[in-house]
């Protein structure tokens, strides 16, 4: 028998249609071009939407904070490091409450309870105070991501799953770009207490579009809460070398991230460029390069396989790193074009990776790959805002590089295991 906690990952079964186990057929599951396909498409959509909009909602504001609160770049990247690092504490207990209570029900509550903290935020009379309100709201964010992903590996058929799981990381793309874009330009009229508000009613009426839309689960079990089992099935996730790769996959991807973009701002509006700060909060909608490459993911995977596609992601990530070392406006402006689309193509990639190999406590696998994806967010956003204050763009761009070869040696490896795995089986 297996754990209690890993029992939700188990389709229901379904009145309508069940094979001779009574275990759901496979086809009662969303396909492409079926009502319930687009509907939890468009679901996930506006909950990412909803959840990212509020995760970064201070990223864009970083220099306007740091003029007005008189804070470092590494002082103000805090309010941003702090969501992900709450975020990252949440997500174990939130996929827990999701395999008693339901995938639909936790990422409701959290979006909710997320925006409507978020209301709290423009009272913030100090940076502790921010900083402190934002790791709460990331740690009440965290439902949703935790719950996603074991949402669609259990609703979506398999042949689906990396489109629709592309499909929802450009919803986190778009609203990762919204709110950045919503809160920078806002700050930059009206202040960041101004910016707090916008992103805070963005990510309400998304949650209200989520809940609407989102059909039920029809592949979901409760089960009870079980600590020792919980803590098992986490264990035999650890012990899986594939599962551990990819965990440290998606932590260094978000590492670049996060030391690109709690950086890039401050670059922009400094020599040699000396931007607008509303013209440099515009920067992120490059984040539309990240909607695009990351419904691709799924396209490419299957063309080159999962470490072709790493490959190709990682040496996208690493040129526009070294191409946006350069003292140009336009190479610094293409060279994040691919640094986002390297990385959005890797997440996606990884991402996609963790649902197809967890067939047991899908929850709980995504929760660890997204605990380690957040942890590097807020290891690079705060290592790359330090280096950027001691050294300029070339120490940020550094931190990005280094985190791009270790990822290159974690697939070099997972390419030589499976050459030396595929040698032994002919022999």
């Amino acid at each position: 028998m297996q754990p209690s906690s890993t029992r939700a990952s188990v389709p229901a079964p379904d009145a309508a249609a069940t094979d001779p186990a009574g275990r759901p057929a496979e086809d009662d599951r969303h396909r492409p071009g079926r009502p319930g396909f687009r509907r939890a498409n468009l679901a996930l959509f506006a909950a990412g939407v909803a959840t990212f909009v509020l995760l970064y909602s201070t990223q864009g504001l970083l220099p306007v904070l740091s003029a007005d609160l008189d804070l470092t770049p590494g002082q103000a990247s805090w309010t941003a490091s702090a969501a992900t690092l709450g975020l990252a504490l949440g997500l174990l207990p939130a996929s827990a409450l999701s395999d008693r209570y339901g995938r639909t029900a936790v990422m409701t509550a959290s979006t909710l309870a997320a925006s409507v903290l978020a209301l709290a935020l423009p009272l913030a009379p100090d940076l502790t105070t921010l900083v402190v309100l934002r790791v709460v709201q990331g740690a009440a964010l965290a439902g949703l991501p935790a719950t996603a992903m074991a949402y669609l590996a259990e609703e979506v058929h398999p042949s689906a799953l990396a489109s629709a799981m592309g499909l929802y990381v450009a919803g986190n793309s778009i609203g990762g770009m919204g709110g950045r874009l919503l809160s920078g330009w806002t700050a930059a009229a009206l202040g960041w207490r101004w910016g707090l508000a916008a992103s805070a009613a963005l990510a309400l009426l998304a949650t209200l579009v989520f809940r609407l839309l989102i059909p039920a689960a029809r592949h979901f079990s409760p089960a009870p809460v079980d600590p020792r089992a919980l803590a098992r099935t986490v264990g035999g996730h650890l012990r899986n070398p594939l599962l551990v790769r990819l965990y440290a996959l998606g932590l260094l991807f978000m590492a670049v991230f996060g030391a690109v973009y709690n950086t890039v701002g401050y670059r922009l509006i400094s020599a040699p460029f000396h931007l607008p700060e509303s013209v440099a909060a515009s920067i992120f909608a490059v984040y539309l390069v990240g909607t695009g490459t990351s419904a691709a993911a799924g396209r490419l995977s299957a063309r080159l396989g999962r470490r072709g596609a790493l490959y190709v992601a990682i040496g996208v990530t690493s040129a526009g790193l070294l191409l946006s070392l350069a003292e140009s406006l336009a190479c610094a402006l293409l060279g994040l074009v691919l640094i986002t689309a390297g990385f959005f193509a890797g997440h996606a990639t990884a991402s996609a990776a963790v649902g197809r190999t967890a067939t047991e406590g899908r929850a709980q696998a995504s929760a660890l790959y997204l605990i380690a994806y957040y942890l590097g967010n807020s290891l690079g956003g705060t290592l790359g805002a330090d280096a950027y204050h001691a050294t300029g763009w070339p120490g940020a761009a550094t931190v990005g590089l280094t985190a791009m070869t270790l990822a290159a040696g974690v697939t070099l490896y997972a390419t030589h295991r499976a050459h030396a795995t595929a040698q032994r089986t002919v022999t």
